[in-house]
């Protein structure tokens, strides 16, 4: 049995029974609907159809990420308990969630100074976040010392890429993310935005590409480009979507087509409460591991 544990936030995008099943204890963001304060817990206080149908419906949720008095509370039962703690965390990019973490870090460690709380800035999001977790996991599993697991992610989290596009321009008008004659005109003209995280953990446009068949096969070209070994890659691929999981299952097909050596089908995920309030419906993501992203 490991002396540590693994730990994430809930933006990891992973089913809930996944973490139940794998042992990975995770910390939840909030986000606001509609003027009530929610969970960002998975599904399990509102289901994802619902969260979506609310969105479409015009509900605009707000989220908050992990504060550091929450991360005390949430690391603390670990250290009572004897374990020291490694906790992957949301890209720095997109959140203030890893500071947050550290500064709880600081003020635990003043309580517990023969513990180690490890702290890892994952650069990702969503499933891709979760592909990285995933990975850790089966390290630890496999009898992995808690040093060497905090160093091989450091070392090889930038492998992981995330490309994912939008089909749905509505959501990223209201909140101010294009312009309404911007929208209007994608629209019009069929064109869904290409995107990927880059080497800081941010979300850049990559393309514009008119069209959703044209779109997945680019997404799915994205991945002949870079995964490691290229279409021998032996690897696991997750997908996540917003409540188009239609759209979604057609990237996977593709990919597993195209990747006949893959570990396993293609995993499909919805995407989070949080990471959906600003994506909104529509979004496919794809993740894999691949070249270093620079």
């Amino acid at each position: 049995m490991s002396d540590y544990v693994l730990t994430c936030c809930s933006t990891a995008d992973m089913p809930y029974e996944y973490f139940q099943k794998r042992n990975i204890p995770f910390v939840c963001f909030h986000y606001n609907m509609n003027g009530k304060e929610y969970l960002d817990d998975l599904g399990q206080t509102m289901s994802f159809e619902e969260f979506y149908g609310k969105i479409a419906a015009g509900a605009m949720p707000t989220t908050s990420q992990v504060n550091v008095e929450q991360f005390i509370r949430f690391f603390e039962p670990y250290l009572k308990d004897g374990k020291e703690i490694l906790h992957i965390s949301l890209s720095t990019g997109l959140s203030g969630a890893y500071n947050s973490a550290c500064v709880a870090r600081e003020e635990l460690l003043e309580k517990y100074p023969d513990r180690r709380i490890l702290i890892v800035d994952s650069l990702g999001a969503s499933s891709g976040y979760g592909l990285l977790t995933d990975a850790v996991a089966d390290m630890r599993d496999n009898g992995a010392t808690l040093e060497e697991v905090y160093a091989w992610v450091e070392e090889n989290k930038l492998n992981v890429h995330h490309w994912f596009f939008s089909t749905d321009l509505t959501h990223y008008k209201r909140g101010g993310r294009i312009s309404a004659a911007s929208a209007i005109a994608g629209t019009l003209l069929n064109i869904c935005p290409l995107l990927n995280m880059s080497y800081d953990g941010k979300l850049i446009p990559r393309m514009k590409i008119r069209g959703k068949k044209h779109v997945i096969a680019e997404i799915v070209h994205m991945m002949e480009v870079h995964a490691q070994n290229g279409a021998e890659y032996s690897g696991k691929c997750f997908v996540s979507n917003s409540a188009c999981y239609d759209d979604a299952r057609k990237v996977a097909d593709l990919v597993e087509k195209k990747f006949p050596h893959l570990d396993g089908p293609v995993m499909i995920n919805s995407v989070g409460t949080v990471i959906g309030a600003h994506t909104g419906p529509g979004t496919v993501a794809l993740f894999f591991f691949g070249d270093k992203r620079e």
